[in-house]
């Protein structure tokens, strides 16, 4: 079987990672890096014995596919670019700034039959598939992403840049429509939200809390989720979850088995698999715009509240 040929535009903090996990990869072809540095993408071209460039529509032509690491600013125009020269694309989360844009991709990636897929990573974390495997409807989640301040992804607030994975995770488990959304958040060291916290209820009832921060000492990313009849309490860190159940009128805690692994190593050989199969991926294009969506709703609930108590 041919290789699959990808091209990695953008090398930056995660984009590096694409471009060192194509160049080990079976059956893949890294055929190009392109940054608008020259001399990162030499670096890495150097690194992973590929061809280094400075524009993306220079590899038209000798690349099946593409991640798309580049500033979200750049997400559209790029992966339009791409797709309107059959060049199927992972687009990193958030997919577009707007969901006009994001629409606008879809329906070209429908008329050519190619595939997006977004790089919520986190629906490749191991602990978080373990939870596909535990019955019963969900009725209350709670999440909290912390971190120091780092910088990178500037040009977002702290709902597209960390909470939109908890937000992705989330619609994947509840599967209900949203009925309202109470957020607050506050600007500390940026121009956009720093600090974020979000109630979601859904039509089915649930009940989803939210809280990211990048302006936090201590790294936590954590999610607790109710069931009917058990609790699951998972460290996307640790990539390990425990469920919790009540025996005898006692609470009793079982650590589940789960096998770990490089959260990104699985995303970018699912978008491998995805472009050699067809099969649509476990996060489209679809999914990406919805958890741009309610992200999007987030912000202007925040901002709306910071109007309102000005």
């Amino acid at each position: 079987m041919d290789k699959i040929k990808v091209g990695v535009i953008g090398v930056g903090h995660l984009g590096q990672h694409h471009a060192r996990i194509y160049a080990g990869m079976e059956g893949v072809e890294l055929a190009g890096i392109c940054d608008t540095d020259i001399r990162r993408a030499k670096k890495f071209a150097r690194k992973y014995k590929t061809s280094a460039f400075t524009d993306h529509k220079q590899m038209f032509g000798m690349i099946n596919c593409a991640s798309v690491v580049v500033p979200t600013d750049l997400h559209y125009h790029v992966a339009k670019d791409c797709l309107l020269n059959g060049i199927s694309v992972l687009i990193e989360k958030p997919v577009t700034k707007s969901v006009g844009e994001a629409d606008d991709l879809l329906n070209i990636a429908r008329d050519r039959k190619l595939i997006i897929q977004v790089g919520h990573i986190e629906r490749f974390n191991a602990a978080v598939r373990a939870l596909d495997e535990i019955p019963g409807n969900v009725r209350f989640i709670e999440c909290h992403r912390l971190g120091p301040f780092k910088k990178r992804a500037l040009d977002v607030g702290v709902v597209l840049d960390l909470m939109i994975h908890d937000i992705d995770i989330i619609l994947g488990l509840v599967r209900s429509e949203v009925l309202s959304i109470d957020a607050v958040g506050v600007n500390i060291l940026t121009d956009h939200e720093d600090l974020a916290n979000v109630r979601i209820r859904f039509k089915n009832g649930a009940v989803a809390n939210l809280t990211a921060s990048r302006v936090t000492k201590a790294e936590m990313r954590k999610i607790r989720l109710f069931k009917d009849d058990c609790y699951i309490s998972l460290d996307y860190i640790k990539q390990d979850a425990v469920l919790y159940r009540k025996t005898n009128n006692r609470i009793t805690g079982k650590l589940i088995n789960i096998k770990k692994e490089e959260p990104l190593k699985k995303e970018l050989e699912a978008f491998v698999n995805c472009i050699r199969t067809g099969e649509r991926p476990l996060v489209s294009g679809e999914e990406g715009r919805d958890a741009l969506k309610i992200a999007l709703e987030i912000e202007g609930a925040i901002k709306e509240n910071l109007k309102n108590n000005a």
